[in-house]
């Protein structure tokens, strides 16, 4: 109802603005017209006066005269012409600028209710699952395997939703400036180590495979990287198939420290590889996606990055899937 609602708003200022567009367009075009039609009258009528003046249309008085007639004539021509263009040129950079600005709040509020939409859901489907785990915890009397199942399956749940709130809340942070960056001498690699041993625990279905270059120096926030390396980490289970390898690597270059994470996934269309850094972008549409997501990781992970004098970049892998590599600058 809602997004019935928008688009038809959204569709009703659009032909608003074209209206106006038109009708001002006509206006121009009118007013030019008049002053062409009026210049084109003062010059007849002070023709007329000069052949009055002047009867003979011979004399040096005359041709004098007329020539000046004439070259005032053009000059208004030009004159008018001139200022037309002007308004026309203004008129139009005006609405380009009113063009582009509606599209992107539209734009804008299409990734804002997908947003909402995809932390609905996000939301929901943790909170039921570990609810009604701990209602068969609380009514039936399980034995110890079955127990421990669903207790580890509400923790995954729970870790699920401190992943989701932690990076909405940072993300929050970083733009209002609420977070501030203490960046620190740390190990990179032992921090990448940690991050994939946390991932190694929660999926123990998953395949790993890790190569990481020991002692990694670099200048961080430590929270921060945990977040980045989490949400690449997390992006690759995501989109893998369960048979797939998720492969982390940490490579030490002279001037750079290059972290990857490489995917087995269907991979990203070239045209949409700029986009995915995008705040609340996702690939697809959001009422038949199936994978889940608000749109926030890649985008922290971005703005991670160049806080930290990093690039981020995302590659295709062969035969399928994905790499992204940051690059941190020593």
């Amino acid at each position: 109802m809602m997004e019935q609602k928008r688009r038809k708003y959204s569709r009703r200022a659009t032909v608003i603005f074209y209206l106006l567009m038109v009708y001002i367009l006509a206006a121009l075009v009118w007013w030019f017209i008049s002053l062409e039609l009026q210049n084109n009258q003062l010059h007849q009528s002070k023709i007329e006066h000069l052949k009055i003046a002047h009867p003979d249309s011979g004399s040096p008085g005359y041709r004098q005269q007329l020539y000046k007639l004439e070259d005032e004539y053009r000059r208004n021509r030009v004159k008018y012409a001139g200022e037309g263009i002007v308004f026309l040129g203004l008129i139009l950079i005006g609405a380009l600028f009113i063009y582009r600005y509606i599209t992107q709040q539209a734009r804008l509020q299409q990734q804002q209710q997908n947003f909402t939409m995809a932390v609905t859901h996000e939301l929901k489907t943790p909170i039921a699952v570990a609810r009604l785990n701990l209602e068969t915890l609380l009514k039936h009397n399980l034995d110890e395997d079955k127990r421990r199942k669903l207790i580890a399956m509400t923790l995954e749940e729970t870790a699920r939703l401190h992943f989701l709130t932690n990076n909405i809340l940072v993300s929050a942070q970083l733009e209002g400036q609420g977070h501030k960056i203490n960046k620190e001498e740390l190990n990179l690699s032992n921090l990448l180590t940690d991050c994939v041993a946390a991932f190694r625990k929660r999926f123990h279905d998953r395949i790993f495979d890790e190569a990481i270059e020991p002692d990694a120096d670099i200048k961080g926030d430590p929270l921060l990287l945990q977040i980045l390396v989490n949400n690449l980490i997390e992006n690759a289970i995501k989109y893998s198939p369960k048979e797939g390898m998720i492969t982390i690597r940490l490579n030490k270059q002279p001037q750079s420290v290059v972290v990857s994470v490489t995917d087995e996934g269907p991979g990203i269309p070239d045209e949409e590889k700029k986009k995915i850094f995008t705040k609340f972008y996702r690939i697809g549409n959001e009422a038949t996606r199936k994978k889940q997501g608000t749109g926030l990781g890649l985008y922290l992970c971005d703005k991670i990055a160049k806080d930290h004098n990093a690039d981020i970049s995302v590659t295709n892998h062969e035969p399928n899937g994905s790499t992204f590599a940051v690059k941190f600058h020593t």
